[in-house]
């Protein structure tokens, strides 16, 4: 059996869905492609086959199944829409992650919140996604009191022209040559940016304050204490986060490796004799999350210290968008 599939952006995101939906051979009868006006009429390979982009419209979820949305405005404008017209919408921007109706799924760590869904689940941010992976195991065996956790971001979480605004002024740069910051606050090309998304009241970015709202909400557990500190770095792909716990229960750090390497979605690299740990550039491309520098913290009685990279475009996105769908597949809610 095959789905109506509409997929509802073409950028870096929507483009690494179409790659995670061939590549994990997801069940679908009919494609469609969404996107702005401006790149309507442009064609993009699907399994051999070129698919017309059509600009999206209240009308193009006739007769969908599944539509998944990239994120941006498109979200706002049109994912209830396509909900009341019959499609289940999994959506990968922030519109919806914190309404109460609106489940928020990371498939390795919440799976039973697709259950009650009413015809539209929130992919969480990349951010959060990788570090509630992480969280997981441990919190099932001995539980989680705080969680401080400083992240080191890769352009491409803020787009293509992100991206390119990065390769543009490295070569600036090296070249002696003027550096113009648009897509960012300052230079990011040889410089690390503690800022991503606007500040809010109590000083936080939202950024940080979604890593915090988001985790309490698939965890299910308002008690939870979480401070985070976002850092935007020059690296094209892949975020890394630097995290550490308090646990209810004392864990060692043979315990916490157990716990990791029998997560689903968890690949350890964690052998400081050979400097074997995870990097950016081992990891991108790659749909799992790799944890590594596992060790005892010296702040904390229960303390563990863990440091953690995914590919944000992909578990960070996509990935974790296709395996919701891959869940509602499964339990028959599509």
């Amino acid at each position: 059996m095959g789905y109506n599939v509409a997929l509802v952006g073409t950028g870096a995101v929507g483009n690494t869905m179409l790659e995670v939906l061939e590549e994990r051979d997801f069940p679908i009868n009919s494609l469609k492609l969404l996107a702005t006006k401006r790149s309507a009429g442009k064609t993009i390979d699907f399994k051999g086959e070129k698919i017309i982009i059509e600009e999206t419209k209240t009308s193009s979820f006739k007769g969908i199944d599944l539509a998944l949305f990239a994120g941006g405005a498109a979200s706002l404008e049109y994912a209830k829409s396509a909900v009341s017209m019959g499609a289940v919408v999994i959506d990968n921007g922030s519109a919806f992650r914190l309404e109460t109706d609106v489940p928020l799924v990371v498939p390795e760590v919440n799976p039973e919140d697709v259950e009650w869904h009413k015809g539209l689940i929130a992919n969480p941010n990349c951010s959060t996604i990788q570090m509630v992976v992480a969280l997981k195991p441990i919190y099932d065996k001995v539980g989680i009191k705080r969680v401080i956790v400083s992240t080191y971001q890769a352009v491409s979480g803020a787009g293509q022209e992100a991206m390119d605004e990065l390769l543009i002024q490295t070569k600036q740069v090296l070249g002696g040559n003027p550096v113009k910051a648009e897509n960012f606050q300052h230079q990011i090309a040889f410089n690390l940016i503690p800022h991503i998304d606007r500040f809010m009241e109590n000083d936080y970015t939202r950024e940080e304050m979604k890593m915090v709202d988001e985790t309490k909400k698939m965890f299910h557990d308002d008690e939870i204490r979480i401070s985070a500190t976002t850092v935007r770095v020059p690296i094209l792909r892949s975020h890394s986060e630097a995290i550490t716990i308090e646990t209810k229960q004392p864990i060692t750090t043979e315990m916490a490796r157990d716990c990791f390497s029998n997560a689903p979605g968890v690949i350890v690299l964690d052998d400081i004799s050979q400097n074997i740990y995870p990097m950016p550039i081992d990891c991108s491309f790659k749909n799992e999350v790799f944890i590594g520098r596992i060790r005892n913290d010296l702040a904390f009685d229960n303390g563990l210290s863990f440091w953690v990279v995914a590919d944000q475009l992909r578990k960070g996105a996509a990935t974790n968008a296709v395996q919701i769908a891959e869940l509602l597949v499964k339990k028959s809610l599509v």
